[in-house]
């Protein structure tokens, strides 16, 4: 399954940038806050019922021709799996996305999907005990920027992200696949 999705992947990308388009490439970035809700993580049951919202950030880069793009994103959320005396842990996610976009003037919905690496990470300094855990994943979601000027836009994102196997950090947390949703608000630059 994993390969069909990266062939597919490798010719929509093959179309979009041998075809001509009738609109130029923008190029984007954006550096994010967010947090973490629902599935695994450790405090938030959904996006409106959280008492503890722990931070997560990170930045995206993203190519756009026409109405579709791709998206290089690097995120990193501390104290994934709660706060202990001692321990420390998080996720970092490296994911590849292809995103859809509505130009409609200053404000730009968008949906994506995308592939890469979640690497969850426990630290107990009591044990000095370390575990980290490469997993390939995928996420979904979608969000809109509204561009205040031609080149600074704010940004809102929902994502869904799961590994697709089971990940296991040597018996201290989830032996069962990484399940969480993300949400995140972040200033984009255009240019």
């Amino acid at each position: 399954m994993f390969l069909a999705v990266v062939h597919r992947g490798a010719i929509l990308a093959l179309i979009v940038f041998v075809l001509p388009a009738s609109a130029h490439a923008a190029g984007y970035i954006t550096p994010f806050l967010g947090f973490n809700f629902g599935g695994d993580s450790a405090n938030c049951i959904a996006l409106t019922n959280c008492q503890e919202k722990r931070a997560n950030w990170g930045v995206s880069a993203a190519t756009i021709r026409g109405v579709v793009g791709f998206e290089q994103e690097l995120a990193y959320a501390p104290d994934f799996f709660g706060q202990a005396a001692g321990e420390s842990n998080g996720v970092l996610t490296v994911m590849t996305n292809v995103l859809v976009i509505i130009p409609a003037g200053r404000v730009n919905p968008y949906g994506l999907i995308g592939v890469g690496l979640i690497r969850p990470h426990v630290k107990l300094d009591a044990a000095s005990l370390a575990v980290d855990k490469n997993a390939v994943g995928w996420d979904i979601g979608g969000g809109v920027n509204v561009f205040l000027t031609n080149h600074l836009g704010v940004r809102g994102d929902v994502r869904h992200i799961k590994t697709m196997k089971d990940v296991s950090l040597g018996g201290l947390f989830s032996t069962e696949q990484l399940d969480f949703w993300r949400a995140s608000v972040g200033l984009t630059f255009r240019f």
